[in-house]
């Protein structure tokens, strides 16, 4: 399964029955953009919000946010309809919530393949990506992040699956060790993207600030947000120091000069470069452009 590079730092819960925030979801400069058909949503709203998320999606234009929805689960009446929708209007991809084995992502892909089929859209271009909220989701995160070709992420939802462990959030997080660990670990080895829960106190920004430090430092991709105030000290944590960035200038240099060369060697102060070291100087380069960190000439800005 091949890896999808794109920088998914933060991804935001919009939930699907607000038309304000529907409307002005793209403003704030979040990587991705998830409308809630789910949770955020009453029982009694559930097909108005479809229809208000279908319609926001051939209305509006979010710029370059990907363009994410969490779907009713396949133990709803709303499962098919919102697949059907959500497929016809375009969307980037589909998240299914509370995911617990491979076969419900098989599911879920055949569904999606034939709505795109059925609405003249390109086969495969809706992308698919997992919430794990259980023990029984966590023990299979690896057979879930590898179901499907379709797959670009799987993600960690905390309320739930402490409740399935029998405990409670703690403000320093032990509790979701193990489930962290799993679901990053899965999604490295399927070549995935890998989210971290919400952090759903507003008030405690050093609290979301050291969990998001925390969640980088194990290997995150990103955290999914409830709160635009929640973007930029996400953005801030990823961003790279300007260490960083001159080394993965240096490692850019080296490669233009071995293509220069014709040189099948990457060679940096007469060191040999491997792959590992390029992805990195790769990404780092992509986030510093991301964080505008750098001036025309490639210079370090500082902030």
């Amino acid at each position: 399964m091949a890896a999808d590079e794109r920088l998914r730092r933060t991804m935001m819960f919009v939930p699907g029955n607000n038309p304000g925030l529907i409307k002005d979801a793209g403003i704030f400069g979040v990587d991705s953009i998830m409308f809630d058909l789910e949770d955020a949503v009453s029982m009694t709203e559930k097909d108005s919000a479809r229809y208000l998320v279908y319609e926001a999606l051939q209305t509006f234009d979010y710029g370059n946010a990907e363009l994410v929805v969490r779907i009713n689960g396949l133990d709803t009446p709303f499962y098919e309809n919102d697949i059907k929708a959500m497929v016809k209007a375009g969307i980037d991809v589909i998240r299914l919530p509370k995911t617990e084995t491979p076969e419900m992502i098989h599911q879920l892909e055949e569904l999606v393949l034939a709505a795109e089929k059925e609405f003249g859209r390109e086969e495969g271009s809706t992308k698919l990506m997992a919430a794990i909220e259980s023990a029984l989701g966590v023990v299979n995160a690896y057979p879930i992040a590898a179901a499907s070709d379709l797959m670009i992420g799987i993600a960690l939802s905390a309320e739930d699956y402490t409740t399935d462990m029998k405990t409670h959030r703690y403000p320093d997080g032990a509790e979701l060790s193990y489930a962290r660990n799993a679901i990053l670990h899965a999604a490295r080895a399927a070549k995935i993207a890998a989210f971290d829960t919400v952090f759903t106190n507003l008030d405690d920004m050093e609290g979301f600030v050291r969990e998001t430090e925390y969640i980088k430092q194990l290997g995150f991709d990103g955290k999914s947000l409830i709160n635009p105030r929640q973007i930029a000290p996400v953005n801030k944590v990823y961003a790279p120091t300007q260490k960083e960035i001159l080394n993965a200038q240096n490692v850019m240099a080296a490669i233009e000069e071995a293509k220069r060369k014709g040189s099948g060697v990457i060679a940096m102060n007469g060191q040999m470069v491997d792959r590992p070291v390029v992805l990195r100087a790769e990404r780092v380069m992509k986030l510093a452009e991301a964080n505008n960190l750098l001036d025309a000439e490639g210079n370090y800005i500082e902030k």
